[in-house]
């Protein structure tokens, strides 16, 4: 098993310019809170795959990619979910380029923060809603019952009260 690396240095590499590296590193992204719930990632140590390649005038371009389930409550069941996502991103860092060339997770000494990146790129690869499975159908609002389990679960609905008066007419 791969060791837990949360930040590398990439100057070690000693890459010339055009040349590349592909590194099998694993990080922890830790736990993730959605309101009242905490979620956590599987696997606890995250195998993830770090492409490096020097450019020109001492820039970088990275690339990670990598897998991770998040385990925790569904969000309309309430039952277990561990739903998998998948990130595949990119940093450019060019020294000199001007702000949007900037990496945020590369200090100027070449040292990369690869935890807080694969963490960042996880939650921007999250959707709003965490569900147990895509077509989740939550629980009855009325008693609770969870519907996927019961899928032809009703409840008599209550007459509209704005046709109460109706209901004393007495027709012969």
């Amino acid at each position: 098993m791969t060791e837990r690396t949360d930040s590398f240095d990439i100057g070690r590499l000693r890459l010339t310019s055009g040349e590349g590296r592909r590194l099998e590193l694993a990080t922890s992204l830790g736990r993730f809170h959605f309101g009242q719930d905490e979620y956590d990632v599987t696997p606890l140590l995250v195998p993830v795959v770090l492409d490096v390649s020097k450019m020109t005038g001492a820039g970088l371009a990275l690339r990670l990619r990598f897998d991770a389930a998040l385990v925790g409550p569904c969000m309309r069941c309430l039952g277990p979910a561990a739903p998998s996502f998948s990130v595949d991103v990119r940093e450019v860092n060019q020294p000199g380029g001007g702000e949007e060339l900037q990496s945020p997770y590369l200090d100027p000494k070449d040292q990369l923060d690869l935890a807080a990146w694969a963490r960042d790129a996880y939650v921007l690869a999250l959707p709003q809603t965490l569900l147990c499975r895509p077509d989740c159908a939550g629980l009855c609002p009325d008693c609770g019952a969870d519907l996927n389990a019961d899928p032809d679960h009703a409840h008599e609905r209550e007459p509209d009260p704005r046709w109460a008066a109706l209901r004393q007419l007495k027709l012969d």
